[in-house]
């Protein structure tokens, strides 16, 4: 019984340690399968997964649920070589929308984990709600043979870190450009990014003048670590959608202060942010005890709204 106890007691005090290690190797990227949701940071103290109900008016919130509106979806979705002014081929999934008119694009920026299921899942969503939807593989041409997400395997993590704002421009400048010449587009453009992506798409509407939408899912603003936002802003032209975790002091400290800098250069900047969810909610809708589902149902709308008004 003493040596049972003993081995208990040890069990307890590792627990802590491993659970850390874990969450240090997701936050890298490290898994070579992907957890279902993007990266945990602010999620706090973890409760049990909810049951998430199948809901095709949102973006899949499950790996299983991304995979099913992949295969269960009746628009068109190709992938497509779009070549960058240096050569290399921008490898991306393009869905069309089923209508008879012309609308905006959207371009859909992955999180830290890059090209997912669940990233194209959001592009087939955005299909479904009147939009051509590009999503680029951001590590294309940065993997062994030239190779993207794909053949980077525990890499993909340190690879996405190592991109460049002028890589990550580069990518969406041509994806931009390719869109404006589909001949289903009407010309305008936006963009949505989460996490990682959320930051990127605040940046590229910093960065191109000629951006018409950017919507921001638990992303900073360029210039939110070093107090330089109102510099890195100044020409901003698209408005700006900013959507939160209310569980997500890491993110949420930031937002403030770029309200203050944007409304003082008279920018728009509309932020919204939901109770008790946390980083990451979109893409793990089963987690922060409903909390994060109730989140991805409440913003998706918002999200429509805004590129409706801005790209239709």
């Amino acid at each position: 019984m003493k040596r049972v106890t003993l081995f208990v007691a040890a069990l307890l005090i590792a627990a802590p340690a491993l659970a850390q290690h874990v969450h240090d190797d997701a936050q890298a990227g490290a898994p070579a399968s992907p957890p279902a949701g993007p990266p945990g940071r602010g999620q706090g103290p973890q409760t049990p997964p909810i049951d998430v109900p199948w809901n095709d008016a949102i973006p899949a919130g499950t790996a299983d649920h991304a995979a099913r509106a992949l295969k269960e979806s009746p628009r068109h979705g190709e992938w497509a070589d779009i070549k960058m002014a240096d050569g290399t081929l921008l490898k991306s999934w393009v869905v069309y929308p089923e209508r008879a008119t012309k609308t905006g694009v959207v371009l859909v920026i992955h999180d830290i984990r890059g090209m997912a299921d669940l990233t194209r899942a959001v592009g087939d969503q955005l299909a479904q709600d009147g939009f051509i939807a590009i999503v680029p593989d951001f590590l294309s041409g940065k993997g062994p043979n030239g190779g993207g997400t794909e053949s980077l395997g525990s890499g993909v993590g340190s690879a996405i870190q190592g991109l460049s704002a002028a890589d990550v421009k580069a990518r969406l400048d041509a994806a931009m450009e390719y869109g404006k010449k589909l001949p289903a587009s009407n010309g305008k453009t936006g963009v949505v990014g989460f996490c990682w992506g959320g930051a990127q798409s605040f940046a590229y509407a910093a960065a191109q003048p000629g951006l018409n939408a950017a919507v921001v899912y638990y992303g900073n603003a360029p210039g939110s670590g070093d107090g330089t936002i109102e510099a890195q802003v100044a020409n901003l032209k698209a408005p700006v959608l900013g959507l939160y975790a209310g569980n997500d002091a890491r993110i949420n400290t930031t937002v403030p202060p770029t309200e203050a800098a944007m409304k003082k250069l008279g920018k728009s900047y509309d932020v919204h942010t939901y109770d008790s969810a946390g980083h990451g909610f979109m893409g793990n809708q089963a987690g922060a005890a409903g909390a994060n589902l109730k989140a991805a149902q409440q913003s998706w709308p918002v999200a429509v709204q805004f590129f409706s008004k801005h790209l239709k």
